[in-house]
C-alpha cells in the first residue's frame, strides 16, 4: 500500500467517523439531553454495534473477494459513488438539533448501528478501494475494520464529550466546515479510481 493510498485511506476514514451520522448526532443529542451516566449504555451499544458492524464488512468482503473477484470491481465503483454522495450530502447539510424521544440504552445504540447503512457502506468502500487491492487475508481486512471501528468510536467520543462546543461552532460555521470536508472527500474519490 503506497503513502497516498495510505494518505487517502485515512483522510477517508476520518472524515467518514467525524462527520454527523445517526450515530453521533445520537450520541450528541443523549450527551446533551441525559449526560454521561444515564447515556453511557447507549454509548457502549453505538461502540459495539460499530465493531459488530465493521468484522461483518470484513467476513462479506472476504467471502466475495473469494468467490467472486470481479464483483470488486464493481464494488469499488459502487464505492466512488458512494463517496461522491456522501460529499454532496455533507456539503448541502445543515445542523440538525432535534432530539432523542426514547430513554437512552445499549439496545438503542447497538440496533441502530446495525441498520445504520452509512458505516456499513463506509466499511465495505474501505476495504474495495483501499485495502483489497494489496491485501486480501482476512486477518488483515479484520485487522483495517478495527481500525475504522475504534477510529468511529473516538469519532463518536468526541461528538459526546466536546458536543456543546463542536455544537456551537458547527452551527456558526457549518457552510465553511462541510464544503472543505466535501471537496476532501472528492480527493479521495480521485485517488479510488486513479490507482
Amino acid at each position: 500500500m503506497g503513502v497516498q493510498v495510505l494518505y487517502s485511506f485515512v483522510i477517508y476514514v476520518l472524515i467518514n467517523a467525524f462527520t454527523p451520522g445517526p450515530g453521533n448526532i445520537l450520541a450528541l443529542n443523549t450527551m446533551t439531553n441525559y449526560g454521561w451516566k444515564k447515556g453511557k449504555s447507549l454509548y457502549f451499544g453505538i461502540f459495539t454495534g460499530y465493531f459488530f458492524v465493521q468484522g461483518l464488512c470484513a467476513l462479506i468482503i472476504f467471502g466475495l473477494e473469494n468467490l467472486i473477484n470481479p464483483i470488486m470491481t464493481v464494488l469499488t465503483y459502487a464505492g466512488a459513488i458512494y463517496i461522491m454522495w456522501l460529499a454532496y450530502q455533507v456539503a448541502i447539510s445543515r445542523p440538525d438539533n432535534k432530539t432523542a424521544g426514547k430513554q437512552p440504552s445499549f439496545w438503542i445504540g447497538f440496533v441502530l448501528q446495525i441498520v445504520n447503512v452509512k458505516i456499513f457502506l463506509f466499511g465495505i468502500t474501505s476495504l474495495t478501494g483501499y485495502v483489497m487491492p494489496y491485501y486480501s487475508s482476512l486477518g488483515l481486512l479484520l485487522f483495517f475494520e478495527m481500525i475504522i471501528a475504534a477510529i468511529g468510536s473516538l469519532a463518536t467520543l468526541t461528538w459526546i464529550f466536546f458536543g456543546g462546543l463542536f455544537q456551537k461552532t458547527y452551527i456558526k460555521h457549518f457552510r465553511v466546515i462541510n464544503i472543505i470536508l466535501a471537496l476532501l472527500l472528492l480527493q479521495c474519490v480521485a485517488a479510488l479510481l486513479l490507482q
